[in-house]
């Protein structure tokens, strides 16, 4: 059985949205920040330490997310479909 992201649907295969893995990963960065930020363990500090803490982890985890979605295409199209380098994927929303 094959994985279930590298499986190919009858409606052909899709690639993955960087933007929408990007925000995904800022929204679970900034969630992480904030746990961490107002946790039980939560260490004192300014208002702006705090915040730049939470932006920098949402830019992070964006970052994170959207390179693994680049590198999951980028894989997907030379390994797994080779055959369809020469047509464009379809991306789910088009």
């Amino acid at each position: 059985m094959p994985l279930p992201s590298l499986y190919i649907a009858g409606d052909g295969a899709r690639a993955w949205s960087i933007a929408r893995a990007a925000a995904y990963g800022g929204g679970i960065g900034t969630l992480a920040a904030l746990f961490k930020t107002f946790g039980p363990l939560r260490a004192a500090g300014s208002a702006a330490a705090h915040s730049a803490e939470v932006l920098g982890a949402a830019l992070a985890f964006a970052l994170l997310c959207a390179g693994a979605a680049l590198m999951r295409n980028f894989i997907a199209r030379r390994f797994i479909w080779p055959d369809m380098s020469e047509r464009r994927m379809t991306t789910p929303h088009e």
